[in-house]
């Protein structure tokens, strides 16, 4: 039990050390370091090994929250843990699946000296979306954090 356990905290520690750390030092420093056409293709580039890892991270924290639920107590903690996990990891698919490449698909709008503004506008929003879902899954995460540690207390 100690190594699922263990294996599970890495896991989500790691999808939640992956989100801090990439929005909270490597975006901005990528952005005040270089010119935006440049900063968006090096973003660009870490974003599917970014997506990666919350979708196996992601995967394995659910799956071993599930474990937990069925064969561990309390199960409201881990019931509740296993829905937050579940909403977190759907959000992730969905950032990376769905508004990832729709982004992409326009992202050279920034190196554009004369952008139409439609396609500004519709990478705009889907930039604002992606941030928003981005902090829903941090949110989670710290979220799925807080159930664990009620399930793994002697309260419980």
């Amino acid at each position: 039990m100690i190594l699922i356990l263990s294996i599970y905290l890495a896991a989500l520690g790691c999808w939640l050390g992956g989100i801090v750390f990439f929005s909270f030092f490597t975006a901005p420093e990528v952005f005040t370091h270089l010119p935006t056409a440049e900063a968006g293709q090096v973003i660009s580039a870490i974003f599917p090994r970014y997506y990666m890892l919350g979708y196996v991270a992601g995967t394995v924290s659910l799956i071993l929250a599930v474990y937990f639920t069925a064969v561990r107590g309390p199960r409201m903690w881990w019931g509740a843990t296993t829905v937050v996990l579940a909403i977190a990891l759907g959000i992730t698919f969905y950032a990376g699946t769905v508004i990832l490449p729709r982004a992409d698909a326009i992202r050279t709008v920034y190196e554009d000296p004369n952008p139409e503004a439609a396609r500004k506008a519709e990478f705009d929003r889907l930039h604002r979306m992606s941030v928003f879902l981005n902090g829903a899954v941090l949110l989670l995460n710290l979220a799925a954090i807080v159930g664990t540690s009620g399930a793994l207390t002697s309260r419980g």
